[in-house]
């Protein structure tokens, strides 16, 4: 499916090349709007089901809970930031734009510094993983994203040399952290106000929401840059080397972390994908 999804966007994106630059010009702060909605939808049925009250379940996972923390917030950022740097500024730089280095290198910074814990909850259920353990990492990673993300990205672009926008940061992260936790949250008062039969019906209700959103913000995307990736698929390879290679490293080091202890499967499957997820 995800390949017939990357087809169609760029099938759509060849065959109706206007309707897709108008859609794409549709942003504030270089930050798209139409994506923006569409990942709203994907995300706030997965944020209803934070319970930021489960907050204190942390202590009874304090384990897995520090190494999730040290591998989200220290690990995978600098580790991206470290491999962008060798790769795109060094090793590949011969065979990329010179112009576009600085936004290659800030876009692998801003995607290695965005977990996207809600989508945890589906490979969570898809591998039987214990649900209270995956509430409460997930609880407590929103929570310092609120925090800690736009300085942490503006740390490392720093560190990169390259200009933060701050405009584009903070617009990013009011539409695409703040507001959606602060309308799932406000929702998942309102749904368990009239019980919890009615709230877990509605979460399955809405559950396909997520899916569509994601498939059709794969579309848009592979739309918008179908062109690039028909026209320039070395540099799209070149690219794709600094995010796989941390990526196999962070999902082997979180099983291994686990592995060596007495967890269980059902913790250390949602422990390990959770090190894997990133915003768009």
């Amino acid at each position: 499916m995800g390949i017939s999804v990357h087809r169609l966007g760029i099938g759509l994106g060849q065959m109706l090349p206007g309707v897709f630059q108008v859609v794409g010009q549709m942003e504030i702060a270089k930050v798209n709007l139409p994506v923006g909605l569409l990942i709203w939808i994907m995300i706030i049925p997965m944020l209803v089901k934070v319970d930021f009250g489960a907050l204190h379940q942390v202590r009874k996972h304090v384990k897995g809970i520090v190494v999730t923390l040290f591998i989200n917030w220290m690990v995978k950022p600098f580790s991206m930031a470290f491999f962008g740097w060798v790769f795109i500024r060094h090793l590949f730089a011969p065979y990329l734009p010179a112009e576009q280095l600085d936004s290659y290198i800030a876009g692998l910074i801003l995607l290695a510094a965005a977990p996207c814990t809600a989508m945890v909850f589906v490979w969570s259920r898809l591998t039987k993983g214990d649900p209270l353990f995956t509430l409460s990492q997930v609880a407590l990673n929103d929570s310092i994203m609120i925090i800690a993300f736009a300085p942490l990205v503006a740390f490392l672009l720093g560190m990169s040399a390259i200009t933060v926008p701050w405009d584009t940061l903070i617009t990013s992260v009011v539409l695409y952290i703040v507001i959606p936790v602060i309308l799932a949250q406000g929702w998942r008062k309102s749904l368990l106000t009239k019980g919890q039969t009615h709230f877990d019906a509605t979460m399955n209700r809405i559950g396909p929401w997520s899916i569509a959103a994601l498939l059709s913000t794969l579309v848009l995307l592979f739309a918008f840059q179908g062109k690039a990736i028909i026209d320039k698929p070395l540099i799209i390879a070149l690219l794709a080397v600094p995010i796989l290679i941390p990526g196999f490293f962070q999902l082997g080091a979180g099983l291994l972390v686990e592995s060596t202890g007495r967890r269980k499967a059902q913790r250390r499957l949602p422990f390990s994908v959770d090190r894997r997820q990133q915003f768009f």
